[in-house]
């Protein structure tokens, strides 16, 4: 086996454990998506999907499926071939993003609620938590403003093109 593609294996695992976990996928759904990431925008077959993967059909069909659902990938055909190819969306990073802008907000709600538990019913506890609270809770407004507008950035570089 040759370097480029040992080197190749290892980052798809590399990157698969990492959507794996950020993301939630499957492990099989994310080395497919991984795969499709380090392929050519001219996409991937199914079968060539099925012998990158080792895999199962039945396998790779239900996890394409979930990442086309997800619109982590998507598909198109050839004229006068009837097979499909899946490459990633553009949409993936947007979506990425808004995901873990979701996230941001429950996670504000819930210090929100927390604090506002404690400053009624645990005076002290609030008092010397107050400062700590607020800088994670600014952390997070930050991180969250800066979210927001890379999507809109990246939604306006898609509407240009």
């Amino acid at each position: 086996m040759s370097m480029v593609i040992q080197e190749k294996k290892v980052l798809i695992e590399e990157i698969g454990l990492i959507l794996s976990e950020r993301a939630g996928l499957a492990p099989l759904a994310a080395r497919i998506y991984a795969t499709l990431i380090l392929s050519s925008n001219e996409g991937l077959t199914f079968d060539e999907i099925i012998d990158i993967t080792e895999a199962c059909k039945s396998s790779v069909s239900s996890n394409l499926n979930v990442l086309l659902q997800l619109d982590y990938v998507e598909f198109y055909t050839k004229s006068g071939d009837r097979k499909r190819y899946f490459r990633t969306s553009p949409n993936f990073v947007k979506n990425a993003m808004k995901q873990h802008g979701n996230l941001l907000n429950k996670e504000l709600e819930v210090i929100n609620k927390i604090r506002d538990y404690n400053k009624l019913n645990n005076p002290d506890k609030y008092n010397n938590d107050e400062t700590v609270g607020n800088m994670y809770q600014d952390y997070l407004v930050a991180q969250l403003e800066s979210i927001n507008k890379k999507v809109q950035e990246i939604s306006d570089l898609q509407n240009q093109t």
